[in-house]
């Protein structure tokens, strides 16, 4: 899309993270009458979002659908295939689809051009560093405010997230945001929260063969790549979190399905880059993908312990099977 004309939205559906957040209040900065709704990838890919997408919908940091009217991304598993832009693009639809450190920061620099985005060069830096695993061990270890607030953003509380985003696209930065009490409370409990979710991840965390495989499934937690890296150090390139509920459904947010979760450990020296991850999201799950180097997917039948050894497998032929081609890889 050139800088000369943005195209016409009144719904924003956008991922439950804080790429997504971010993303979806520079949109609503741009149209403050538009709806917003947060998703995951799972719910789009399974259909579960269909009846809410339509040509007024722009859809930021989730995979393609075909019913949206424009279309925003930079994850290379839900990058539109040829085929799909064309048939897309025949009825009107627009596709911007970048290789961005993050969605926001496709979104940003779309959008900058038509309004004040001034709010926002405070926090698009983290952003991009969160979602690329440019995240540093120094960082990570001082838990700061922005990972910490990263931390309560999630679907089960849209309401909160919506409530951000209102503030954001009235011109609030992202330090005002941190001061605001419901913004607080919820920064002090994953304070306490982390070193909870550290002491389980301990527990339940095995290396296999540089793999750090973590099982919390049915404990009720939920840890992201950088809490399990961190305690891999450089005994894992990798690492595969389990999580959800063995009688999970994907229409309960708050008892989701079993599903996995794989990410690169980029806390060591070319950690990134080395192995395409989403090979493994990808092998049995037809709605599973994300980067290369951080991406996920549910568990499917037979069940985990199937899945799994089969990941297992492909991980100890990881050099062959998972390799990347550094001439052609992008993040």
């Amino acid at each position: 899309m050139g800088t000369n004309k943005v195209p016409q939205f009144a719904k924003i559906v956008a991922d439950s993270d804080f790429d997504g957040l971010i993303g979806a209040a520079i949109l609503k900065t741009f149209n403050p009458g538009a709806e917003v709704r947060f998703s995951h990838a799972a719910l789009v890919r399974n259909g579960n979002m269909d009846k809410e997408i339509d040509s007024s919908t722009v859809i930021v940091d989730l995979p393609f659908h075909q019913n949206c009217g424009w279309y925003l991304d930079h994850h290379q598993t839900n990058k539109p295939t040829k085929q799909e832009s064309l048939a897309f693009e025949k009825k009107g639809g627009v596709t911007d689809w970048q290789a961005t450190p993050s969605a926001a920061r496709l979104v940003y620099d779309l959008i900058n051009p038509h309004c004040d985005l001034t709010n926002f060069v405070e926090v698009m830096p983290f952003v991009d560093a969160l979602d690329s695993g440019g995240i540093t061990i120094e960082q990570f270890r001082e838990d700061g405010e922005l990972m910490r607030f990263s931390r309560t953003l999630k679907v089960t509380e849209s309401d909160y997230m919506n409530h951000i985003v209102s503030h954001l696209a009235r011109g609030k930065t992202i330090s005002q945001i941190l001061q605001l009490p419901e913004v607080k409370l919820r920064l002090s409990a994953q304070q306490q929260q982390r070193v909870a979710i550290q002491k389980i991840v301990e527990v339940n965390t095995e290396i296999i063969n540089r793999l750090a495989v973590c099982n919390l499934q049915d404990t009720g937690h939920f840890s992201n790549g950088y809490l399990v890296t961190a305690w891999a150090g450089d005994k894992a390139d990798a690492c595969c979190i389990i999580h959800g509920f063995t009688d999970g459904d994907i229409n309960d947010p708050k008892r989701p399905p079993l599903s996995a979760s794989f990410y690169a450990n980029s806390f060591i020296e070319g950690g990134q880059g080395k192995y395409d991850l989403s090979r493994l999201a990808t092998k049995f799950d037809p709605s599973g993908g994300g980067h290369m180097n951080a991406c996920g997917c549910r568990i499917q039948p037979p069940g985990l312990d199937d899945n799994l050894a089969k990941w297992l497998q492909m991980w100890s032929d990881r050099n062959t099977v998972l390799a990347v081609n550094h001439n052609t890889a992008n993040m």
